[in-house]
C-alpha cells in the first residue's frame, strides 16, 4: 500500500504541533508564576522555599547510579562494547559524581 502525500504532510506536523503546544504551556506557567511571586512579594507574603542541596544530590546520585550502572550492563551484553555504551556509562558517571559531593559535604559537617 503507498502512502499518500496528504498522509506523510500530517504525520510530520504531528509532532511540530506538540513541541509547539507544550512550549507554550511551558512558557504561560513561567509567566504566570513570575508574576504570581511579584505579586506575593509587593504583598510582603512571599516565602523563599527551602532546597535540601545534600538530599537532592543523594537522590539524583542514587537514581542515576542505578540507571547508568543497569544500562552499562545491557547495553555491554547487547552488543560489541563501542559508543553506544556511553548511554550508560555517562549516567553512572554523574551519579557517581552527585553520590561522591554527598559524602564529602557530609563529611564537612561532622565535623
Amino acid at each position: 500500500m503507498e502512502n499518500s502525500s496528504a498522509a506523510q504532510v500530517i504525520i510530520a506536523i504531528i509532532p511540530i504541533v506538540g513541541i509547539v503546544m507544550s512550549a507554550a504551556v511551558v512558557f504561560f506557567y513561567l509567566l504566570w508564576n513570575h508574576k504570581r511571586k511579584i505579586l506575593l512579594i509587593k504583598a510582603g507574603q512571599y516565602l523563599k522555599p527551602d532546597f535540601d542541596l545534600s538530599a537532592f544530590s543523594l537522590l539524583a546520585g542514587l537514581l542515576l547510579a542505578a540507571l547508568g550502572a543497569a544500562l552499562t550492563v545491557f547495553l555491554a551484553l547487547l552488543g560489541r562494547p563501542g559508543y553506544g555504551l556511553l548511554g550508560g556509562l555517562i549516567p553512572l558517571a554523574i551519579g557517581a559524581g552527585l553520590l561522591g559531593y554527598y559524602f564529602i559535604k557530609r563529611g564537612e559537617k561532622s565535623s
